[in-house]
């Protein structure tokens, strides 16, 4: 068993916790779908955001989804000038027998523009 790496981003329609847990639950289901994610099998997560999105920590949509056992953590992008605004991003460590090749990164709404997403597969 390895432990993969699986990468989401996207973004929020503003800064209110409602923005920001709605798009987080809607990121984490699309990777959970996906890739087949249990609950489980979650190393642990990493959340940010950018500077613009501070009314409500992003891990929260994870122990709304029933991630209760696994550890989260929240931070927030560095400020680089020009970068996508109210931006979210997910990195998941997830135990798993699939190859690298077969994890698939998700990203939705406004963060399609971003690098790694030339390489996503939904």
């Amino acid at each position: 068993m390895w432990c993969r790496g699986i990468r989401g981003a996207t973004t929020a329609e503003g800064n209110t916790k409602e923005n920001i847990l709605d798009a987080c639950k809607e990121l984490l289901q699309k990777m959970i779908d996906a890739n087949g994610i249990k609950p489980e099998n979650v190393a642990c997560a990493i959340f940010t955001t950018t500077p613009d999105l501070d009314a409500e920590f992003p891990a929260a949509a994870a122990r709304q989804l029933g991630w209760s056992h696994t550890a989260l953590l929240c931070a927030q992008e560095m400020k680089v000038p020009n970068s996508l605004k109210q931006c979210i991003r997910i990195l998941i460590l997830y135990n798993t027998e699939k190859s690298a090749d077969e994890i698939v990164h998700v990203y939705i709404k406004g963060a399609t523009q971003l690098k790694g997403a030339a390489s996503q597969k939904i």
